[in-house]
């Protein structure tokens, strides 16, 4: 398979494992609309061109540019990515706290990406050690922070289904 359509092979893959969970934590129109811009010019041409299958076409193009105008495109456009939380203000960039539903989204997508691109070897620690591992290098508001960290966490210690069964019970505002 070429690289273009293993890459959209892969999106559509995550889109509907994305909207899958987004479905049962009660997140319907957020799961329908999630990441609807990978599918326009920019971000194909990043995917397409930075295809590996094991890992983000981002990560790749990040490491030969120093930047990726696909990630910029994406983050700028899409809600359930910390990065788009980012502001200016007279003290410099800071983080604002992102809403409860955006964070659940977030979650479905990092347990999603963690599935697709893991395979075989995906746990239900896989998205915690994933965030873990970058944890210190981000910025993003503290309580959001905590949020998804506690998601993940939980992920990590009664599985998906107790999980998405917590969400919807404990956490969904």
């Amino acid at each position: 398979m070429n690289k273009a359509l293993a890459h959209l092979h892969t999106i559509n893959k995550h889109k509907v494992k994305v909207t899958y969970l987004c479905f049962r934590c009660h997140l319907y129109k957020q799961g329908l609309l999630h990441d609807l811009s990978k599918y326009s010019y920019i971000e194909l041409k990043t995917g397409f061109h930075y295809y590996q299958g094991f890992r983000s076409p981002i990560d790749a193009e990040k490491e030969e540019k120093g930047y990726s105008l696909g990630w910029l495109h994406h983050k700028g456009r899409n809600k359930h990515h910390w990065e788009y939380w980012l502001d200016f203000g007279v003290d410099g960039i800071y983080a604002c706290k992102m809403p409860t539903n955006y964070v659940i989204e977030m979650f479905c997508d990092r347990v999603a990406a963690s599935m697709i691109y893991q395979k075989e070897k995906y746990t239900d620690s896989s998205a915690l050690e994933y965030y873990e591992n970058g944890r210190g290098k981000i910025l993003i508001h503290p309580e959001t922070d905590a949020l998804i960290h506690h998601l993940l966490k939980y992920l990590s210690e009664h599985g998906l289904d107790q999980t998405i069964h917590y969400i919807v019970t404990e956490i969904k505002e």
